[in-house]
């Protein structure tokens, strides 16, 4: 087959899944919450039915993944056992257990002329996802879409292929059992780079949205070539700024949490700043903290004088996504000098002011104009589970539409009821 032969079969494909994913997306978005329900629990069960077959697909992957020279980290992202095919399948539950958020009222209000005037929650129609290495993500999509009436078009990542193929496979039993269009969960059948071009081209506008979920590489094509609207956050550049009216135990345990829970998630921390005026008193144990537990600090002068195991912070640091055990850290003149680096550095994802002065933390919720701001608390707290929406999607940066995580209702968009009796419009 030649490569223009091979390159116009791609786009039959993708054609085909576009046009069969715009053709269920109406069935879905009439579909009862009990149908939807049933289709997820279904789904579960044959998760768990089919664990084995999932571990030793999942085996092939992490194979071919080592034979690559996959990093450890990645290893780890794209590894599945039974633990975590429990999760899974418990996730795919836990989504059917939430309320359904398509018909919701989400205002009402009448005019003077009697007209009566509805804003109701609607699916978005058909989403497009395309995501790396984890095959979770593959159920937790495809779940998400399918409770909030939405059609799915999945396209994991190559290294998770097989996984992701026995995956999608008892997603769409699940819609089978509950009598459902089995296009509403559909996986790119090719790993061909071709077929996400031709997604980011929209399908002859079948795809509403696209939602990519991996490295700053594919977000960074996806916001350059997409011609649909994208939900998605480029890096996560999270600060962590430390008050003069910080308390210090509290500080160190949260900047622990922020940082070392897990470092190659979105919500990790990246940047530690420091007001100078607690610098003498809290600089040298929060930087202790960090290096004593294996992480590398790369610091500024006033950073390196209070522990000489830092080393050097360059410019580029200050706009660097880690993913790792490595922070950068700065001493900062008061609140407006760290709101003042988080807007020329951060990427408008999570930051954090940790004090016990209650004026300068409402003015950071405030001023700081990320997706999500926290006051006294971990920044790992950025997650749709840990906001209550179940799982998310991804995370959102922009300011249309949905910000911050990406879960049921961010899903939805809405629509117009207008009751009347007979008005007629002078």
């Amino acid at each position: 087959m030649t490569g223009e032969a091979h390159s116009q079969d791609v786009q039959g494909v993708m054609r085909d899944i576009g046009a069969r994913a715009r053709a269920s997306a109406h069935a879905l978005g009439l579909a009862s919450t009990e149908a939807k329900n049933r289709a997820l629990t279904s789904a579960a069960a044959s998760i768990r039915a089919r664990a084995p077959d999932i571990i030793a697909a999942n085996a092939r992957d992490l194979e071919a993944a080592e034979k690559a020279g996959a990093t450890k980290a990645n290893l780890d992202r794209l590894m599945l056992d039974e633990k975590r095919i429990e999760g899974v399948a418990r996730g795919v539950e836990d989504i059917a257990a939430l309320p359904d958020p398509v018909g919701r009222l989400l205002a009402t209000f009448e005019r003077p002329n009697g007209l009566r005037i509805e804003r109701v929650a609607t699916p978005l129609g058909v989403v497009g996802v395309i995501y790396e290495s984890r095959p979770n993500v593959t159920a937790d999509a495809g779940a998400l879409c399918l409770k909030a009436g939405n059609a799915v078009i999945l396209r994991g990542g190559s290294d998770s292929f097989h996984s992701s193929t026995l995956i999608h496979q008892c997603l769409v039993e699940g819609l089978r059992a509950a009598n459902l269009p089995e296009a509403a969960i559909q996986l790119v059948p090719t790993r061909d780079r071709a077929a996400v071009g031709e997604m980011l081209r929209g399908l002859d506008g079948n795809i509403d949205v696209i939602v990519p979920r991996g490295g700053k590489s594919l977000v960074a094509r996806v916001q350059d070539e997409a011609r649909v609207p994208v939900f998605a956050h480029l890096e996560g550049i999270v600060h962590v700024y430390v008050d003069a009216a910080a308390d210090l135990d509290m500080a160190k345990a949260i900047l622990r949490n922020a940082k070392l829970r897990r470092t190659g998630i979105c919500g990790a921390a990246e940047t530690l700043l420091v007001d100078r005026a607690a610098a003498t008193t809290h600089l040298a144990p929060l930087v202790k903290i960090l290096l004593d537990e294996g992480c590398e600090v790369r610091g500024d002068d006033a950073v390196r004088a209070a522990d000489p195991r830092a080393t050097a912070a360059t410019e580029a640091d200050w706009s660097t996504e880690y993913l790792d055990a490595i922070i950068s850290a700065k001493v900062v003149d008061g609140l407006d000098a760290a709101m003042d680096h988080i807007e020329r550095y951060g990427s408008h994802h999570t930051d954090c002011i940790i004090t016990q002065d209650e004026g300068r933390a409402e003015r950071f919720l405030r001023e700081v104009d990320s997706a999500i701001v926290l006051h006294n608390a971990s920044t790992q707290f950025a997650d749709g589970g840990e906001f209550g929406f179940g799982a998310e999607i991804g995370i959102a940066t922009g300011r249309m539409h949905a910000r911050g995580p990406v879960g049921l209702e961010q899903l939805t968009s809405f629509k117009y009821r207008v009751r009347g009796s007979g008005q007629l419009r002078p």
